[in-house]
């Protein structure tokens, strides 16, 4: 059981649901900040998700509360690079506390992990989409309610796989 994802939908087994990518589409990531969803097969390393907003997560993979003094380190210069970091924090990074409902819960894609290169980008995720499904900055964006039904499903041995489509 893996899910597909291309430039319109998210798939698992038979549940196809709308979803948003990058805003310069699905390709070869060059480096941060490039706007694009990185195609590539990925493990989901965990979950983080609002406790304040979702009261209950139902799912096989790890659970980590985001709370307000975490982020994710985007800065390449910095030796935390593509890693969870705790707040105060002196190199650029993502604040994943936001008071907007985007970053409730966050798939946390092995994108650029093992080995991490410096400036090949970071933090793909797969989180909650805007209500218009605005493009993203790299990442998956999918409904709030489509992502619960879809972390009950999932395994710790289930790939994301991000294609063009065919």
């Amino acid at each position: 059981m893996h899910i597909l994802i291309n430039k319109k939908y998210l798939t698992l087994n038979q549940y196809k649901v709308k979803c948003s990518i990058g805003k310069r589409g699905i390709g070869l990531k060059r480096k941060e900040g490039d706007l694009i969803t990185p195609i590539g097969q990925y493990k989901i390393k965990c979950v983080l998700y609002r406790k304040d907003r979702i009261k209950k997560i139902q799912s096989k993979l790890r659970k980590i509360i985001i709370k307000k003094n975490m982020g994710w380190c985007d800065d390449p210069k910095s030796n935390r690079y593509n890693k969870l970091i705790y707040l105060p924090f002196n190199c650029s990074y993502e604040q994943l506390f936001k008071k907007e409902n985007t970053y409730d819960i966050i798939l946390v894609l092995n994108y650029n992990m093992s080995p991490v290169k410096k400036n090949k980008g970071s933090a793909i995720f797969i989180h909650v989409a805007k209500k218009n499904y605005n493009k993203t900055r790299g990442c998956v964006a999918v409904k709030k309610s489509d992502l619960l039904k879809i972390l009950k499903e999932i395994k710790i041995s289930t790939k994301v796989k991000i294609e063009l489509q065919k």
